[in-house]
């Protein structure tokens, strides 16, 4: 019994020096920031449910799977990691961007800034937006990259938080016959009682090009 009992001590030790031992596992800490640019202009994108994310690699492991960072709504992204050289790149077939294999070279350590250049299919800029009583009037520019591109949608979005896009909204307008040049769209609001009820209101267009599953966006703005 006495042989059983020290065997029995000896195996709990070593269960507990290894339970301490992976406790003690250092964490990543540090800051990988970025954004998804053209011409050094971010990409507005949909910011929720996780839509939008490029992928990170890192050689030399036996574990080879991306590590996928996701885009908020202004195209920034942040990224807890430990130091090391890390590749970057976009997730095939997801974002308003033509697909991608160009790869981006990080090397992390501490606080580390980063960009990842793409060709979007459309860009916008030059947006205005303005609520006259009931009514939303919102306008873009809309400028064709992608010679061979087209426009599926365009979408006039109206949110109660600074969150907005085609899923998160409380009001929208779709129009279907867009080209590129200036887009203008109105909403009426007239009706909706949690516009009447909001403390403030956020308004975005986005435009969806037809080779895409996603809409690009303009800047979130503030009209109440």
């Amino acid at each position: 019994m006495k042989i059983i009992t020290n065997i029995f001590s000896t195996v709990l030790c070593m269960l507990l020096a290894t339970g301490c031992g992976l406790d003690n596992y250092d964490e990543p800490q540090s800051t990988l920031e970025g954004r998804v640019v053209y011409n050094n202009q971010s990409i507005g994108v949909r910011g929720t449910a996780d839509a939008v994310h490029v992928q990170l690699y890192q050689d030399g492991y036996e574990k080879h799977d991306p590590i996928p960072v996701y885009l908020t709504q202004d195209g920034s992204f942040k990224a807890i990691l430990f130091n090391g050289q890390y590749k970057l790149i976009t997730r095939s077939g997801n974002g308003p961007w033509l697909n991608s294999t160009d790869t981006i070279v990080v090397n992390v350590n501490g606080y580390t800034t980063c960009e990842l250049p793409v060709t979007p299919y459309y860009t916008l800029a030059e947006e205005n937006f303005s609520l006259n009583g009931n009514i939303v009037n919102g306008s873009t520019l809309v400028t064709k990259v992608v010679e061979t591109s087209s426009i599926s949608s365009a979408l006039l979005l109206v949110s109660e938080t600074a969150f907005v896009d085609e899923g998160t909204y409380l009001a929208r307008q779709e129009l279907t016959d867009v080209s590129e040049g200036t887009l203008s769209m109105s909403l009426d609001l007239s009706g909706n009682d949690d516009a009447a009820s909001a403390v403030a209101l956020y308004a975005r267009i986005g435009v969806k090009p037809a080779e895409s599953d996603q809409y690009v966006y303009t800047p979130v703005v503030q009209i109440k």
